[in-house]
């Protein structure tokens, strides 16, 4: 076999030539979390609600099931980033169990169906750019009304929790350890009480973790685990290493003995990847294996007949000059070469000596195309019949387009309960074998979304199955054949969003796998939209959806793409695209694209599109062509598998056209005050080496700036948010009182200075003193990653693109008025008219059904807590209602149902306003104007409203 992808020596050469920042220590992680909870418990906008606008039907990534064994209707769902969630009816509608946690991300699920316990292993296993840590081991007795951390906090990523079913006290855990960074607290834990201690029973190494572990279904004792040896760095993924093995465990999971080692049939070395594991019986045992090890050229399949990007790697300029130009022609089309590389000018170009055969290969190897098109064996499958002492592939050849070269995202297979032969192994697509993985066939459907990472199998009816993936989760009862799509749960994972100003105005965004979506922002999660076939959110790019520009001029005018830089202009109005990506030239090296490649329109000229590779693009008619305006605004790039050097942020100054500033993955931020002439770097105070999330020109002063740092590919949960009021000659960090957790995007508010939103990998805040002290959104908006957030301007809302539960939007007007001279008076939201309706307490033409009764949320600031007196009255004073409520210091929402008292009743018919009875009872507000009121501890304030 020959080596892997990456030897020792040139991984030793990647992992220490940058300067490795320090991991966050549990210690202070648990720390921030009590920081946390204390920030929400004093916050002034905890109760400033925030709504949920979906979408739901794409979902988002799901790693885990814990069904019911005596009625399978009912199970729970792990989400990586979105959270856990329990459905009683099959999965027609699921409740959210996890948003008293700590965390959103979760990594592996086990229920105690005996007692109701329920065990969450926090911390994503996948491995993705996108695969948070936990805080470690959370148990709920309650249903998650509450939950307690049980340990294992610095394990980061916990892939499997097993229950003695006849002793719950006994529990054995698997814990995969830090993604980013080295650390001890991996490997299997087991506890004999319950979760009070624990003991380490099996460690590997510092970089190898435990990545599965299945027991003997009819006797605990008997366990196989496996260890996956990986490192991974924002330049480069190693998934494969010596530390990967298979572990056999006859007491519980007390200890442990390598089963895989060399002459056991199964491969060792460096080139061992992932290893999923299915126990069937204590004989026998199969297990999925990422091989990480090169295919031999040989097993390299190439058409006879066509050109190879390899071929050109070798080519000399005599035989490139000889080649069939009508076969040359096919290539350059096929592999997307711009129009003027044709075989006649690229002929000319290799014979001029401009150009070298070589550079036809090194033309197309952008991160994308590597992702597919490297030649490792990759997935494989092998059985033991020993118990584990021998094993054997099951399978002749090679399992194409299961893996690719990414296998570290996949790694799970699963055998029938019911028929040793019988087995589920998935990747890209998800398919089956009845033969003991000799053959497979596909099971995946057009209502099955790709990339699977879960499944349940019914042991007591065949066929049954739950496959959760990228796109949520999917029920079968014939093996496969046919499936039902269960997406009623909002847990999409946003990367971007975008708002436009048409009336309702629509949210744009792009999402991990599942492509771009728009929606008008009213959306209220419902199944009806199965009645007409229109779901209010429209899919309009494939792949991982990412940024979106939208034209000012026309809304129709759309600019978004996905992974690495591939980006399109859209035309919604004809269902066009042109896909506009800068190229590079023939003879130079590739550009190299972020996975999250920047793209901006300019505020002054939307014909002006900027597009962020290495250097700095523009174009100046909508994407069409592009100019470089910068050299390389990175450090240069970096030895690995994974892009890097590149451009993360762009922003251009509303005050002026051409003042420019961009942030790279590396930790450079530049800016140039002549549209590209000149750069200046503006990062040298900064820590090295951090990914800059966000660079923003404030809208509010010509020469503010703003710029956040993100550690979490350093495992580094410090928040870095930087000021300057100089265009970055100086900075004043004002991440003030923040705790612990990633910056992912900084915005000035659009219209009071002294606000700015954050959001963070741990939910998102807002400072009303330029950020000088920050405050925690709580109600509605769970402990999520937060990736985006925007503001529309003319509606006064914040929208907030979450990574793991889709887009909430917040009502922001009041916040908008606030500030220091204010903060000791009552302050009271818009109260926008009301039109009247014939409904309001009837039950209309249902008369099985409720009381329609209306009712209007209202925004308060009170600068204490306590009893706040509430009245409504007429233009001239007269008092309509008076009631209290009890409000806390800060926003607080009071409810007003349009109704009037007894009193009130008598002052309308006073002045000749006829009123009556609704059907329930109460009596509603006539059209008219009228004034709200509210007054606490002796300061009131009044805002008229009308109801038309």
């Amino acid at each position: 076999m020959k080596n892997t992808i990456l030897s020792i020596a040139s991984f030793l050469l990647v992992a220490f030539s940058f300067a490795q920042q320090p991991a966050t220590p549990a210690m202070e992680v648990e720390k921030s979390l009590q920081q946390r909870e204390q920030l929400t418990e004093n916050s002034l906008v905890k109760n400033l609600p925030f709504t949920n606008i979906g979408p739901t039907i794409m979902s988002g990534r799901v790693v885990d099931f814990a069904v019911n064994p005596a009625n399978p209707t009912e199970f729970y769902v792990g989400y990586a980033s979105g959270g856990v969630w329990h459905t009683k009816n099959n999965g027609t509608t699921f409740t959210p169990i996890l948003d008293n946690s700590p965390t959103q991300n979760v990594g592996s699920l086990a229920v105690d169906w005996k007692t109701g316990t329920i065990w969450v292993g926090t911390g994503e296993v996948n491995a993705s750019r996108s695969s948070y840590a936990g805080i470690g081991l959370l148990q709920s007795k309650d249903n998650g009304k509450s939950w307690k951390n049980m340990g294992l906090q610095d394990s980061h990523h916990i892939s499997k929790i097993i229950i003695n079913p006849n002793n719950n006290d006994e529990v054995v855990v698997a814990a995969v350890g830090h993604l980013y960074s080295t650390n001890s607290e991996r490997g299997v834990y087991k506890t004999m009480d319950g979760g009070k201690t624990w003991n380490k029973t099996l460690f590997v190494n510092d970089q190898s973790g435990i990545i599965e572990m299945d027991a003997d279904p009819n006797n605990f004792n008997l366990m196989f685990a496996s260890s996956w040896d990986k490192d991974r760095k924002a330049w480069n993924f190693r998934g494969s290493g010596e530390g990967s093995a298979i572990y056999k465990s006859t007491d519980g999971g007390s200890n442990w003995i390598k089963v895989s080692g060399a002459g056991s049939g199964f491969p060792s070395g460096e080139g061992v990847g992932r290893i999923g594991l299915a126990v069937f019986d204590e004989n026998t045992v199969y297990a999925v294996h990422d091989n990480q090890f090169r295919r031999e050229e040989s097993a390299v399949e190439n058409k006879e007949d066509d050109l190879s990007k390899e071929q050109f790697k070798t080519m000399t300029s005599s035989q490139f000059l000889a080649l069939d130009d009508k076969k040359l022609n096919a290539y350059l089309k096929n592999n997307g070469f711009q129009e003027k590389y044709r075989a006649d000018n690229v002929k000319s170009m290799v014979r001029g000596g401009t150009v070298k055969p070589a550079d036809l290969a090194t033309y197309l190897e952008d991160a994308n195309a590597m992702l597919f098109d490297t030649p490792v064996i990759g997935a494989e499958v092998y059985k033991s019949t020993d118990g584990g002492t021998t094993w054997k592939k099951t399978h002749d050849g090679f399992l194409e387009g299961l893996y690719y070269s990414y296998g570290y995202y996949f790694g799970k297979i699963h055998v029938d309960p019911n028929d040793v032969n019988g087995i589920y192994i998935y990747g890209v697509p998800i398919i089956k074998s009845k033969d003991g993985g000799k053959t497979f066939s596909s099971i995946s459907a057009s209502n099955v979304h790709a990339d699977h990472h879960a499944l349940w199998i019914n042991p007591n009816k065949p066929g049954h199955l739950i496959d959760g993936n990228d796109g949520g989760v999917n029920i079968s009862y014939d093996d496969g054949e046919n499936w039902i799509k269960n997406n009623a749960p909002s847990v999409g994972q946003f990367y971007a969003i975008q708002v436009d100003n048409e009336k309702p105005y629509n949210v744009y965004g792009g999402l991990q796998d599942n492509g771009v979506w728009v929606g008008a922002n009213t959306y209220e999660a419902s199944p009806g939209w199965r009645q007409d076939g229109e779901y209010p959110y429209k899919f309009i790019m494939g792949g991982d959806g990412m940024q979106i520009e939208v034209d000012s001029r026309n809304s129709d005018i759309v600019y978004t793409g996905f992974q690495f830089g591939n980006y399109f202009r859209l035309d919604r109005s004809t269902n066009s695209q042109e896909y506009i990506q800068p190229k590079h030239e023939l003879g130079e090296s590739p550009y190299r694209f972020n996975w999250q490649t920047p793209i901006l329109l300019s505020s002054h000229n939307q014909d002006i599109l900027y597009l962020g590779g290495n250097k700095l693009m523009r174009s100046m008619n909508q994407g069409q062509d592009w100019t470089a305006i910068s050299d390389d605004l990175t450090n240069g790039g970096k030895q690995g598998n994974v892009a890097y050097g590149t451009l993360t942020s762009i922003s251009e100054s509303p005050f002026a056209f051409g003042l420019l500033y961009t942030g790279s993955d590396d930790g450079l931020v530049y800016v140039s005050k002549n549209a590209g002439g000149n750069w200046i770097k503006i990062s040298e105070t900064f820590q090295k080496d951090l990914w800059v999330s966000r660079v923003i020109a404030s809208e509010h002063k010509k020469e503010r700036v703003y710029v956040t740092l993100n550690g979490y590919r350093w495992d580094d949960f410090t928040p870095y948010v930087y000021m300057s009021d100089d265009y970055g000659a100086t900075w004043t960090s004002i991440a003030s009182n923040l705790p612990m957790s990633p910056v992912n995007v900084i915005r000035e508010d659009s219209e009071n200075e002294n606000i700015l939103y954050l959001g963070t990998d741990n939910g998102a805040y807002v400072s009303f003193n330029e950020g000088e002290s920050w405050e925690v959104f709580a109600s509605g908006l769970p402990n999520v990653a937060v990736h985006d957030l925007r503001i529309q301007a003319r509606e006064k809302e914040l929208l907030v693109g979450t990574h793991g539960r889709s887009i909430y939007k917040a009502d922001i007007s009041l916040l908008q008025g606030f500030s220091e001279s204010k903060q000791n008076d009552i302050l009271i939201s818009e109260i926008p008219s009301v039109r009247a309706s014939g409904r309001w307490g009837s039950k209309g033409f249902n008369q099985y059904g409720d009381y329609y009764e209306p009712t209007h949320k209202i925004q308060v600031y009170s600068p204490v807590r306590g009893t706040a007196k509430l009245s409504v009255a007429t233009e001239d004073g007269k008092t309509l209602k008076n009631w209290e409520v009890e409000v806390d210091k800060g926003i607080s929402v009071v409810d007003y149902n349009m109704t009037l008292s007894e009193k009130g009743v008598k002052v309308l018919e006073k002045k000749d306003r006829k009123v009556k009875k609704a059907d329930n009872g109460s009596t509603y507000l006539p059209v008219g104007k009228y004034n709200f009121s509210v007054t606490v501890n002796g300061k009131a304030e009044v805002v008229a409203f009308e109801i038309k």
